[in-house]
């Protein structure tokens, strides 16, 4: 069962419809006791990430979400908060990855934000099973995760390459909405909600 945290920075209703839709439960995790409920958790986010990075301090569940052992997805914003420092308020992340959210630079013609659908070139990791590469999925943001080869699974490109989903360990970020990039994205949830502890 998934278990969403509602650290008030997230467009969760977007999330809940495409879980539905999917036939995965899920519920909310509000305190530190809720993540024990669930075998999977989701960090959704929209928005500022240094002002979502502050809601999410403010609920006490920072510490108790970098220990956990089960798999965790951050989307959007979520993924950032999973990085070690965002350009977007000057502000401390989580650090569960040593890489940095940076702005895109207009000075290279792009448009910002980046809204819209792209291509995804995905490696071979279980997130993406059954997905074709060069999917297209959903995206909307300013910021971006540097390119790592070590922890990137899925490249996109806009102006520059960049990470459009991340793995280490336990954790996935996704820099696109899964919830909203139509059946690509939601066979994307489904397996998260199948990946083994």
């Amino acid at each position: 069962m998934i278990g969403i945290v509602n650290y008030g920075a997230g467009n969760i209703f977007s999330l809940t419809s495409a879980l539905e839709r999917q036939h995965l439960p899920y519920g909310m995790v509000n305190t530190e006791a809720d993540l024990d409920k669930y075998t999977h958790i989701i960090i959704p986010g929209v928005g500022h990430a240094g002002a979502a990075m502050k809601k999410l301090e403010d609920t006490g569940l920072v510490e108790p979400i970098k220990a956990l052992k089960k798999p965790v997805l951050g989307i959007c914003v979520g993924m950032q908060l999973l990085t070690a420092h965002s350009e977007e308020g000057d502000a401390t992340m989580m650090n569960v990855f040593p890489l940095q959210t940076r702005l895109f630079n207009k000075d290279q013609g792009i448009k910002i934000p980046h809204m819209g659908w792209n291509n995804i070139d995905h490696k071979n990791n279980p997130l993406f099973e059954g997905v074709e590469n060069l999917t297209q999925f959903y995206f909307v943001h300013s910021y971006f995760i540097e390119y790592n080869p070590t922890f990137d699974i899925a490249t996109a490109n806009y102006g520059m390459p960049f990470s459009a989903a991340i793995h280490k360990d336990n954790f996935y970020g996704v820099q696109f909405h899964p919830e909203k990039s139509g059946i690509a994205g939601e066979h994307l949830l489904k397996n998260f909600s199948n990946l083994k502890q």
